[in-house]
C-alpha cells in the first residue's frame, strides 16, 4: 500500500488477490463507502454477510493495521471531519442553547430506549458482586474512573485504571463473583474486548455501556445498555461526548443505591472526606 493511497483505489488494486469472503466486504465498501465509514467492525461484517474476523483480515491484507485504521483513511478520503462536525438532521447549531437542546434530545431518546428490566438486572449484579471492574480505554477512561469512585462511595468494592494493563491484571486476579462494566462508545476497543473475554474465562458477569448495539463488546457482554446517539455534535474519532454514558451510569447507580450496602462503611468514608470540605 502506497502512503496516502485512497482506500477505494487500494481495494481495487488488490481485489483479485482477495478471498471470496473478503471480496464481499470489498464490494460493500466500494458500493457504500459512506455507510462503511459510519459502521463499526461488527456492523460492516453483518452488512457484508461475513464474520468480524473476515473484515479485519481484509483490512490487514490491504496493508492496514486493522479495521479502525482503514476506516480513518476512508473517512479522510471522503472528506469527513475526523474530530468535529455535526451529523444530525438539524442545521449546524449556532448557539450554546441549540447545542444543549441537541444533547437533551439525545438524552431523551436514550431514556426512551433503555430497557428497565436490564437496568434492574445490572443493578442487582453490581450490588451482589465482590468487586466491580470498571474498564475503558483512551478518552473514555475518565468515565470508568468516575464510576469506580462512585461505586466506592456506595460501599461497593470497585477497581478502575487509566492503563489497560492495570485493569487486565485486576480482572486476572478476580473471582467469578466479580462483575465487569465495560464502557466503549464504538464497542470495538481491543483492550476492552480483551477484558471482557478474560472475565468470561473466569466466569464473571459483564455489562456493556456502548453506542453500538451491534459490536464485539455487546456480543460478549451478558447485558448491554445501549446509547442511541443519533445527532452527534462530535464524530466518533476522538471527541465524542461522554455526557450520554455518564447519564446512563447515573440511572444505573440510582437503582444500585436503592439497596443499602455497608452503610456504616459509607458513613465513615463521608466523615473522612468531610475533613476536606468547608
Amino acid at each position: 500500500m502506497e502512503p496516502n493511497a485512497l482506500v477505494i483505489d487500494t481495494i481495487k488494486e488488490n481485489y483479485q488477490q482477495m478471498f471470496a469472503a473478503e471480496k464481499k466486504v470489498a464490494d460493500y465498501i466500494l458500493t457504500n463507502p459512506e455507510k462503511a465509514v459510519s459502521s463499526n467492525v461488527s456492523e460492516l461484517a453483518e452488512l457484508s454477510g461475513v464474520s468480524d474476523a473476515t473484515v479485519i483480515r481484509m483490512c490487514k491484507h490491504l496493508g492496514y493495521q486493522g479495521f479502525y485504521q482503514m476506516k480513518l483513511n476512508l473517512a479522510r478520503d471522503l472528506g469527513q471531519h475526523q474530530l468535529v462536525g455535526y451529523r444530525g438532521d438539524q442545521d449546524n447549531p449556532d448557539t450554546a442553547k441549540e447545542i444543549l437542546q441537541g444533547i437533551a434530545r439525545n438524552l431523551l431518546n436514550t431514556a426512551s430506549r433503555l430497557d428497565m428490566n436490564v437496568i434492574l438486572k445490572c443493578a442487582s449484579l453490581i450490588r451482589e458482586s465482590e468487586m466491580v471492574h470498571a474498564v475503558a480505554v483512551g478518552n473514555t477512561s475518565p468515565v470508568a474512573i468516575d464510576l469506580g469512585f462512585r461505586l466506592g462511595r456506595l460501599g461497593i468494592r470497585a477497581s478502575s485504571a487509566l492503563i489497560a494493563e492495570y485493569f487486565l491484571n485486576s480482572i486476572s486476579l478476580g473471582s467469578r463473583r466479580d462483575v465487569i462494566v465495560a464502557i466503549s462508545h464504538s464497542g470495538s476497543s481491543k483492550q476492552v474486548i480483551q477484558a471482557l473475554e478474560l472475565g468470561k474465562e473466569k466466569g464473571m458477569k459483564s455489562i456493556a455501556i456502548t453506542g453500538a448495539a451491534r459490536s464485539p463488546v455487546s456480543q460478549i457482554a451478558d447485558y448491554t445498555l445501549y446509547i442511541p446517539v443519533e445527532d452527534l455534535l462530535f464524530s466518533e474519532f476522538g471527541a465524542i461526548s461522554h455526557v450520554y454514558a455518564m447519564a446512563v451510569i447515573d440511572a444505573l447507580l440510582y437503582f444500585v443505591a436503592n439497596a443499602e450496602r455497608g452503610p456504616r462503611d459509607v458513613d465513615r468514608l463521608e466523615m473522612l472526606l468531610a475533613e476536606y470540605k468547608l
